[in-house]
């Protein structure tokens, strides 16, 4: 899907260890608007050279789009979505779709879940198949499941990190 018709959405991105980098970066490489967040910051300032703008915490995120996660577990997942400084945190700004690209407990993907039903903000579990390398020759399988009203919104932002990318419901 070309760029043009990914309809300029505000993305926002957290998490920028070995594959979160990588599909940060194929975001930003298709000139997509990103801000990146990472709890090392130094991990994440290199996508700088990408057009990335780096945040310092997830609430600065809260005014994206769309956010994709793609944190180390389920209670980094949590403490990004939900805690302190969360993207919950600012009262009145949220995104309308967060992806998270994690493997996470179905615990925490349903504690989360409920927490952003009460906002009526849509969650996609979007866990990845692959490594940095599978990522960057463009190979990334992607399940997705939730919302297909979200999905449609994000399916091109997911094509754009790989090509296998499967809507489950």
């Amino acid at each position: 899907m070309e760029n043009g018709n990914l309809g300029g959405k505000r993305l926002g991105w957290a998490g920028a260890g070995r594959m979160g980098y990588s599909l940060a970066r194929r975001l930003l490489e298709a000139e997509c608007d990103v801000a990146v967040y990472n709890r090392t910051r130094a991990q994440a300032d290199p996508l700088s050279e990408h057009s990335a703008t780096v945040v310092d915490s997830p609430a600065e995120l809260a005014d994206r789009d769309i956010v994709f996660t793609m944190v180390a577990g389920s209670d980094d997942f949590k403490q990004v979505v939900v805690g302190p400084e969360g993207l919950l945190s600012r009262a009145g700004t949220t995104p309308s779709v967060i992806v998270d690209l994690t493997t996470v407990s179905p615990e925490a993907s349903e504690q989360v879940r409920s927490q952003l039903a009460e906002r009526e903000i849509a969650l996609l579990a979007a866990p990845v198949s692959g490594n940095p390398k599978v990522v960057d020759a463009g190979l990334l399988t992607i399940v997705v499941s939730g919302p297909r009203q979200a999905y449609e919104q994000v399916a091109g932002y997911l094509e754009l990190l790989g090509q296998g990318v499967t809507y489950v419901g």
